[in-house]
């Protein structure tokens, strides 16, 4: 498995939000200034983000995003599921699909199901803040 730049450009879009909205609404040129990425490619991240709820949003002048919860309400994991789909590393993982004939005998499934743990272990449990901290700390604000 592998991330996309959309999955690693979201991660970086939030994370400024993150840092710079202090409550206040961040553009998307000032974000792709910053951040060194397309505003065109951006534009169709945040509507993926918008969707799902996870920014707002707001209109005018000095308009822009702003997330709808506290840094510390999101998971990298949340954020990359919204813009890549499942991260299982197979797809006879994957909930809701058509359980593999042989899943109960197949060794090898016991290795792909220890990489899914081991993924959702770390990206379910770092948040928008934890990330906001290393930036401090790194002086990469």
């Amino acid at each position: 498995m592998m991330i996309s730049t959309k999955g690693r450009y979201a991660s970086r879009l939030m994370l400024d939000i993150a840092i710079n909205g202090n409550g206040e609404p961040v553009s998307l040129k000032d974000i792709a200034k910053r951040q060194e990425i397309s505003e065109k490619y951006l534009e169709q991240i945040i509507s993926i983000l918008n969707k799902a709820g996870m920014v707002q949003s707001i209109r005018g002048a000095q308009g822009g995003y702003i997330l709808t919860r506290e840094p510390k309400d999101y998971t990298v994991g949340q954020i990359l599921e919204v813009t890549e789909g499942s991260l299982v590393p197979v797809d006879c993982l994957k909930k809701g699909t058509k359980e593999c004939d042989k899943k109960q005998i197949c060794t090898t499934v016991k290795v792909w199901k220890k990489i899914d743990d081991a993924i959702s272990d770390v990206v379910d449990k770092i948040t928008l803040e934890d990330m906001k901290n290393w930036a401090s700390e790194s002086g990469d604000t």
